[in-house]
């Protein structure tokens, strides 16, 4: 079955496919006469209950089901019989007289008694309200007979699925009886099907030892529910999920760690989930489960929560003030319950779910809560290993001892950064400045300033892929620096200027902060500071287009560098020139400069530079179309950010970006979209904006039409936060809206675009080629629409604003062009494919141009070389050369087919049919005419074009007019339609109509 399927009440099914295939099969073996018992296992609320709706519905069967509650340890006897035996009588398929016994279950149906009996029975307590006194009352055994004979009765009419939900909380008279009926199945046509949560299961508990008799029955089978993985998490909650930020959608997938019910609760509080909130009613289910343990083991589970999802032994028993022997004792409930598992490694306990400790700890007293915290805090204090720091810093916060907690904020920070997780170490040099002015001077670490933990949580911030937060502490640390001391505040407006780099709008900061510490080092001797500001100010420069000057202080950069030690400095200016040298066309030297930058980082250890370095080498290979050279750098670079923690950094990231761009334009479409994954929500909006924008590219390319349009219509937020992300999605967007047919929508879509990158002074970006030439298609589909509406109006103006999108195009490949005035391969094939598309405005396409196009991206874009392949067998069609055009189309046929590139083989598959050319040799020749019309369909159609009313059309073609109605709206089904005249609209658009059957209705 499909990942996600839709019940009746509109919550979805996914995943199931396996133990749906196991019900019906039952199912289908109780309705051919071998009668069986189906018990599903699963943890609360998994979705057993959905299960069986949907097994429910199947038809034919008469479904009869009854729940067991949970009312104390001794129940209500029969309670789900009782009610199932209601159903039956609601029905009108109980006769009592047939079997008295049955009045035991539904006492109100009892056989009427004489008058002396009912006299006496008045005067008496009785539990039969009809008057049935106890000594009338029949046995236990006749009781289980007549179920059993009332079941075989309904099963001789009709298939019987016989549901017990919630076995868990089964009395002991419905476990006798259950086990009565399941060591009884035959030839009924029964199935019963019994719910119970294997959570709830405790070592002790009564059901146990009767489900491993059941199990030995040769009819009675065990299905378990096991919790969704990650990605049929994901489609559970994207089903549910009703325009919900990308990061919510996220998040509750992953706290609800495959659990249904825990998704619904969570998305239904979706509001409380950014402060790690937990909803009131899943809570509340979650907490049952405890109070049901011994006061003990309540408390060393309360102890445990404090600790997060995983406690040690030693740790719990010295905070919980235990000896071993209790402490044991109360671990073994809390086991046997499910409360707490096994985990691995020594002695260590872990929260059966993530949520179910949360909740512990949201029910804590504040005061018991902060004395908790105070008791770990006391144990890890002096303890040396990893993470001790951070829980101390955070034991310490919690209860409230800020000197303390400021100590470890910092040790935590600093292991983490040594340990390559910048993220983690920001968030602890935050919580360290956020502590500083609260704590009083002479309680604060030694050897740490406020100075410097600004310089770390700067740094850590960039690392981790947050450039706005680097940017914002790296101001900050500017107003901290000492102006004494020159060399310090000129480091501190270089890491300005640095963060500025990778964020747009923020050019004018970047500049007067590397001039602010140019000046301050100018007039300095050689010193790595200045060697550092050198090399900043030389990136900055030729990002200015300032060359020349970018040059000389990158080569004194190198000279300072050298001079005193500055290897990092070295290398970045290495790079820069790297780059100088690639501007000038200059090949061989702008390698080796990339290349010897690469080793200089390695040798110094200068991560970032090293990224720096590797990126702009995979960009010199990319620019020049030598894309398995530069996926080769690419991965080498994105295994080295991982190895050293850096993957969200800020070149960590534009490595990524560019990693997944390279695999989908080398048709590598599934680790495409594995590296344009967003990661979480550790990182800034940009670094998921823009992998997000990058991986709409394998969604519109594949037809993952919806996916794809919600993501395209969010990132349309993000456009203010990388001009990136604007011209990828710009570009998708407008792929999207040709594919799908909705060439005005692609229209709008470029212009859109177009108009925001000369908001940003950018007019001249490459990328307007590219969107440029998607323009120019999208007008030429409106032409082709208008010419078969013979509009000649606006077949004109398709054409005229087609024409300019093709200026466009022009004119940005001769004026935005570098100082070299070198046009890349991918600049050079959009420009083909633009002039190619500009043949199409006026009819007949030109096999030629198109040619031109499909050479110009032979240099690795796979893709877009092989939809201008299509357009060119399209126009080879048009110019009666259909040998050639078959060939094109086969070959592009089986490599949509091998990329799962459905729009494209779709197109393909149209244009074979209208020329009747098979795409496989396994095809059947097509016939002449594809028609998705009935003879009367088509003949109701062209009569509603001709203006005809449903009474009209009746009596032209002698049908009903309720027929005529049929008709059309299996006529618009066909089309998409929803109403009359866009019916009409669509099927003149498709060419399905000639348009000479149109009329002109004034």
């Amino acid at each position: 079955m499909p990942l996600v399927a839709r019940l009746g009440s509109g919550i979805p099914l996914v995943a199931r496919g396996r133990e749906m295939a196991r019900l019906r099969a039952s199912l289908a073996s109780a309705a051919a006469g071998r009668a069986s018992a189906v018990l599903l296992a699963g943890d609360a609320g998994v979705g057993k209950t959905r299960v069986v709706d949907e097994v429910a519905s199947a038809p034919d069967t008469l479904v009869l089901t009854g729940r067991c509650l949970d009312v104390g340890e001794i129940g209500i006897p029969y309670l789900p019989f009782a009610e199932i035996l209601g159903r039956v009588r609601d029905r009108g398929l109980l006769d009592i007289a047939v079997r008295p016994a049955l009045a035991r279950l539904l006492p109100e149906l009892a056989l009427p008694v004489g008058p002396d009996e009912s006299r006496e029975s008045s005067s008496q307590p009785t539990l039969f309200p009809q008057g049935r006194r106890p000594e009338q009352d029949v046995g236990q055994l006749q009781l289980f007979d007549a179920v059993h004979g009332l079941l075989g009765d309904l099963a001789e009419q009709r298939t019987v699925l016989l549901v017990l939900e919630d076995l868990h909380w089964a009395d002991a008279s419905t476990r006798y009886l259950l086990s009565f009926l399941l060591s009884r199945l035959r030839s009924q046509r029964l199935l019963i099907l019994g719910t119970y949560r294997s959570d709830d299961l405790h070592r002790a508990h009564p059901l146990r030892p009767l489900l491993t008799e059941l199990l030995r029955l040769p009819a009675v089978e065990r299905v378990e529910l096991a919790p969704f993985g990650a990605e049929e998490s994901r489609a559970f909650v994207d089903a549910l999920a009703d325009e919900l930020p990308e990061d919510v959608v996220r998040e509750v997938a992953e706290r609800s760690e495959g659990n249904p019910f825990f998704a619904e609760e969570l998305l239904a509080a979706a509001s409380c989930l950014p402060s790690g909130g937990i909803p009131v009613a899943l809570a509340d289910v979650l907490l049952t489960r405890i109070e049901r343990l011994a006061p003990g083991t309540q408390h060393v589970v309360r102890v445990a929560s404090i600790g997060g999802r995983r406690v040690s032994h030693d740790r719990l028993r010295t905070v919980a003030g235990l000896d071993d022997v209790a402490l044991d004792a109360a671990l073994r409930e809390a086991v046997q319950h499910h409360v707490l598992l096994v985990g691995e490694g020594d002695e260590i306990y872990v929260f059966r779910h993530a949520l179910l400790q949360e909740a512990v700890y949201g029910d804590l007293l504040p005061g018991e809560r902060v004395r908790l915290h105070a008791a770990y805090a006391r144990y890890l204090t002096g303890r040396e290993g990893r993470g001790f720091a951070a829980g101390l810093a955070y034991h310490s916060l919690e209860s409230h001892d800020l000197p303390r907690a400021l100590a470890a904020s910092v040790d935590a920070g600093q292991e983490a950064h040594r340990t390559g997780a910048p993220a983690e170490a920001l968030r602890h040099f935050e919580q360290a400045l956020k502590l500083w002015d609260a704590v009083a001077e002479d309680q604060r670490p030694p050897d740490v300033t406020e100075l410097v933990l600004l310089s770390r949580a700067s740094w850590s911030a960039g690392t981790a892929g947050q450039p706005e937060r680097a940017l914002a502490f790296a101001r900050s640390a500017t107003r901290a620096v000492d102006p004494a001391d020159p060399e310090k505040a000129a480091e501190m407006w270089r890491r300005v200027a640095q963060a500025s780099q990778g964020l747009d709008g923020h050019d004018q900061e970047m500049y007067e902060a590397v001039d602010q510490a140019w000046r301050l080092v100018r007039d300095r001797p050689a010193s790595q500071s200045r060697a550092w500001v050198l090399a900043v100010s030389a990136s900055c420069l030729r990002y200015a287009r300032d060359l020349p000057l970018a040059r000389e202080r990158a080569e004194m950069a190198v000279r300072d560098g050298r001079e005193s030690g500055a290897a990092g400095a070295v290398a970045d200016a290495l790079a820069t020139l790297g780059l100088l040298d690639g501007s000038e066309d200059r090949t061989e030297s702008a390698r080796e400069h990339l290349i010897g930058a690469i080793d200089c980082a390695v040798d110094a250890d200068a991560v970032n530079t090293e990224l720096r370095a590797r990126y702009f080498l995979g960009l010199h290979h990319y620019d020049r179309g030598e894309l398995a050279d530069a996926l080769r750098v690419f991965e080498e670079a994105s295994c080295r950010a991982k190895v050293k923690g850096m993957i969200w950094s800020g070149f960590g990231l534009e490595v990524r970006v560019l990693q997944a761009l390279t695999l989908y334009h080398l048709g590598r479409w599934d680790e495409s979209g594995d590296a344009a994954e967003p990661p979480g929500l550790a990182v800034s909006s940009t670094v998921i904006a823009r992998l997000a924008a990058v991986g709409t590219h394998v969604a519109v390319s594949r037809g993952d039409f919806e996916h794809a349009e919600r993501l395209i219509g969010e990132l349309r937020k993000d456009w203010h936060r990388d001009v990136q992300i604007a011209l990828i999605t710009g570009g998708t967007g407008a792929e999207l809206a040709l594919w799908r047919g909705r060439p005005e929508q692609a229209v709008e879509r470029v212009a859109d675009t177009v108009d925001w990158t000369r908001k940003l002074g950018n007019e001249w970006l490459l990328a307007n080629i590219r969107l440029g030439a998607l323009g120019v298609a999208a007008h030429a589909d409106l032409a082709a629409r208008a010419r078969r509406r013979r509009d000649r109006a606006g077949e004109a103006k398709a054409v005229a604003d087609g024409n300019l999108m093709a200026d466009l195009a022009r004119d940005t490949a001769a004026n935005g062009l570098p100082r070299t005035g070198v046009l890349g391969p991918e600049g050079r094939a959009w420009l083909a494919r633009a002039l190619a598309e500009q043949t199409r405005l006026t009819g007949a396409a030109d096999p030629e141009l198109w040619t031109r196009a499909v050479a110009g991206f032979d240099f690795g874009m796979v893709f877009e070389r092989a939809v201008c392949r299509w357009r060119l067998a399209e126009a080879l069609l048009g110019a009666d050369r259909r040998d050639e055009a078959a060939v094109h189309l086969r070959e592009v046929g089986e490599f949509a087919r091998a990329v799962t590139a459905a729009p494209l083989l779709d197109a393909v598959t149209q244009a074979a049919r209208r020329a009747r050319i098979t795409l496989r040799a396994d095809e059947a020749e097509p016939r002449d005419h594809v028609d998705p019309f009935t003879p009367r369909e088509r003949s109701v159609l062209g009569l509603v074009a001709l203006g005809r009313t449903n009474r009209e059309v009746g009596e032209e073609l002698y049908i009903s007019e309720k027929t005529v109605s049929v008709h059309l709206t299996r006529i618009m089904a066909k089309l998409g339609a929803g109403r009359r005249a866009e019916a009409v609209a669509i099927a003149y658009d498709r060419g399905l109509l000639d348009p000479s059957q149109a009329v002109n209705r004034g």
